[in-house]
């Protein structure tokens, strides 16, 4: 049997991409949103500007995708426990959140977001975004215990406000136990009006 053909050329160096992220990530914590250019990501990483803009069509994306790259689908994988589903997404989420990357870059993606006009292809929004899998805990969970005229997304959005309060704010209050408090939060709003609790 013949060999298959391998196409001219050098072979893809598949390290360009994580070390282009590894770097962006570093220089996020190191000297901040603004300093973090292509050219300096390029410097940091010894990744060619131009290999990265081949990636990333601007430093944007490539900051999104560095600090906030989706849920581990294995850290997220629905059961069937919505309870217990939704209590790993939200520590799982909290932990992305969390990161020294993420915190650093969160304002700056924030500023960028109001002021920029120009519309993100979803194949992007969906490689950053955990929304894919929070629908798939919902559609995993026993029948009768997820409202159906519930909004997936209103819900989606509402934990998003809560997880970037407890991750990004201060908090004013101390609260015991705040993961199971927003799952708690969580639950009530997905309980059908008539359905018994979760």
């Amino acid at each position: 049997m013949a060999e298959p053909r391998r196409a001219p050329g050098r072979p893809r160096d598949t390290s360009i991409n994580e070390r282009a992220l590894a770097a962006t990530r570093e220089l996020l914590v190191q000297r901040g949103f603004d300093a973090t250019t292509i050219q300096a990501v390029a410097e940091h990483s010894g990744v060619h500007a131009s290999a990265i803009y081949r990636r990333w069509p601007s430093r944007i994306e490539l900051i999104e995708e560095a600090t906030f790259p989706g849920l581990s689908p294995l850290s997220v994988r629905p059961t069937g426990d919505l309870r217990r589903d939704l209590r790993r997404f939200i520590r799982a989420y909290l932990a992305a959140f969390g990161a020294p990357a993420a915190r650093a870059a969160a304002a700056g993606l924030f500023a960028h977001s109001q002021t920029s006009n120009r519309p993100r292809p979803p194949e992007m929004l969906l490689r950053v975004s955990a929304r894919p899998q929070f629908q798939d805990i919902l559609r995993a969970a026993p029948t009768g215990t997820v409202d159906p005229t519930v909004d997936p997304d209103d819900v989606f959005d509402m934990l998003l406000g809560a997880v970037l309060t407890r991750t990004l704010l201060s908090t004013v209050t101390a609260r015991n136990r705040p993961v199971e408090r927003t799952v708690e939060m969580i639950l009530r709003i997905l309980r059908p009006l008539d359905g018994p609790p979760i």
